[in-house]
């Protein structure tokens, strides 16, 4: 699920790959299922899935609501392509998440795994909140990923990883990454609370069990690792992913089993407008 917004300074602009994304489709999948589990009491005309990706849960969304009008909306060419692919009655838009706004009133907004690549959500937020129609529904999942030891090391190392422990990409990179550009539950509910009918916020964890060589690292190569290769000259990106693919597994280490664990938290919330 994907987008790409304008003052992402060197992430902006930068290719996805459905193919690689779609390599742990199920694990990623499941938040988006369990977000839309919690949509309760909703009979909805219109629904945007706002960062669509390959459409999976687009076509699930239009599945449950068979009557809507539904809309998936990506910033990635590829991914909607890939998307159109499945064909079905399913509107496929290009649009940047960052200023975006609905054509047609929404009653549903469902966002799985795209909101945390804009910024500014105390005006983001607000402003889809206000879009929908009396009684809409504003349905969020966005990982907690920055705290974590993958995205931890991601950032160290391209601080430390060219030759000599010298910095590798231009600085404006290593400024975006460096950012965490998801807030706390708390900070969301003072944001949203006095806007909203009924708000519901949760957090999860899931234990990714993962197989094969270098499984981390292929987790993250598709999603948050990929604005970073993106922005490194050949030469960069192969030193980074030497050192980073080092540290990883000594992070998360195969286990007896074959099998390396990854745990990963989630942020939730359902906002209902009156």
């Amino acid at each position: 699920m994907t987008s790409s917004p304008k003052d992402q300074g060197a992430f902006a602009g930068s290719s996805w790959n459905p193919e690689q994304y779609n390599k742990f489709a199920d694990s990623r999948s499941r938040p988006g299922w369990d977000l839309l589990n919690r949509i309760a009491d909703c009979s909805p005309a219109v629904i945007y899935d706002l960062g669509c990706g390959t459409g999976r849960l687009t076509r699930a969304l239009a599945e449950r609501w068979p009557a809507a009008q539904v809309i998936g909306v990506d910033h990635s060419p590829e991914m909607l392509a890939a998307a159109a692919e499945g064909g079905g009655p399913i509107e496929w838009r290009r649009a940047d998440l960052q200023d975006w706004l609905p054509d047609e009133r929404p009653d549903l907004l469902y966002a799985n795994a795209s909101l945390h690549w804009v910024t500014d959500h105390a005006t983001v937020f607000p402003r889809l909140l206000n879009s929908l129609n009396p009684g809409g529904c504003l349905a969020v999942q966005m990982p907690l990923s920055w705290a974590l030891p993958s995205h931890r090391l991601m950032r160290e190392t391209l601080v430390d990883g060219g030759p000599g422990g010298r910095p590798l990409g231009p600085p404006e990179l290593r400024q975006a990454v460096a950012r965490n550009w998801v807030g706390t539950a708390a900070g969301y509910h003072e944001m949203l609370a006095g806007l909203t009918d009924s708000l519901e916020i949760w957090e999860t964890e899931y234990l990714q069990v993962l197989a094969g060589d270098d499984p981390v690292l292929a987790w993250v190569r598709s999603t948050g690792l990929r604005p970073i290769l993106n922005s490194l000259d050949q030469q960069e990106r192969d030193l980074f992913l030497a050192a980073y693919a080092q540290r990883l597994r000594a992070a998360y280490p195969v286990r007896k089993d074959g099998r390396t664990l990854f745990p990963f938290r989630r942020l939730f919330l359902v906002a209902r407008v009156r």
